[in-house]
């Protein structure tokens, strides 16, 4: 891991050349290297996703109440489906951070990974336009749109998980809040999802316990 990677065989993971290069240097950039980082492409990053996601399902699935578009949107959106992206382009071995993150295993982290995917989606709008960065997010996530069913979600993510571990007779999952911070009318939850099935947990983070117990599931 370099501070400065070659990124043209990341362009070509991601399905997208870039005309500014620096636009993805700079989405690749966590804040412990430079004040000069992904932050802001993350923040425009994630409303780009909301949005292109929110559009395929409702055209995808015209007959489907707004609850169930809701459940399939936060499916896909979520950190830990957006790190698993980040993996399949992997992205750890470009990204840009301060030494004393890589050496906590911060290229690692699911958290890092999703915010660094919406940067890039960030830098692919300002580097092109709208329909141009729609185009690669349906892209990037095509596989996944097309094994949602329209009868999958109707049950919330805990109670799938927990009705697929009875069916195998397996031990059900334990959640284990991880951390809280922030003040007491904007708190921030941590929740880690263990599975005896599975050597590590699932950590998720949200503005409620349930949210983030529903999101690590």
């Amino acid at each position: 891991m370099i501070a400065k990677p070659d990124l043209k065989q990341l362009q070509k993971r991601i399905d997208y050349q870039f005309s500014d290069e620096s636009l993805l240097e700079t989405a690749l950039t966590h804040r412990s290297f430079s004040s000069t980082n992904n932050e802001r492409l993350e923040f425009l990053g994630d409303s780009l996703l909301g949005v292109t996601i929110s559009q395929q399902l409702f055209e995808q699935f015209p007959d489907v109440k707004e609850g169930i578009l809701s459940r399939q949107r936060s499916r896909l959106v979520k950190g830990v489906t957006l790190a698993a992206l980040a993996r399949e382009f992997s992205l750890s071995d470009y990204l840009i951070m301060g030494s004393g993150e890589l050496k906590s295993g911060g290229f690692r982290r699911d958290s890092i990974l999703a915010d660094t995917v919406e940067a890039i989606i960030g830098a692919i709008f300002l580097d092109s336009d709208i329909q141009q960065c729609q185009k690669v997010i349906l892209q990037w996530f095509h596989d996944r749109l097309q094994g949602l069913s329209s009868h999958d979600q109707l049950k919330d993510p805990k109670t799938r998980l927990q009705e697929l571990l009875q069916s195998k007779k397996k031990p059900l999952p334990t959640y284990t809040v991880a951390n809280i911070e922030g003040a007491s009318h904007e708190q921030r939850f941590t929740v880690d999802c263990g599975i005896a099935l599975l050597d590590t947990a699932v950590t998720a983070t949200a503005g409620s316990r349930r949210q983030a117990e529903q999101q690590a599931a």
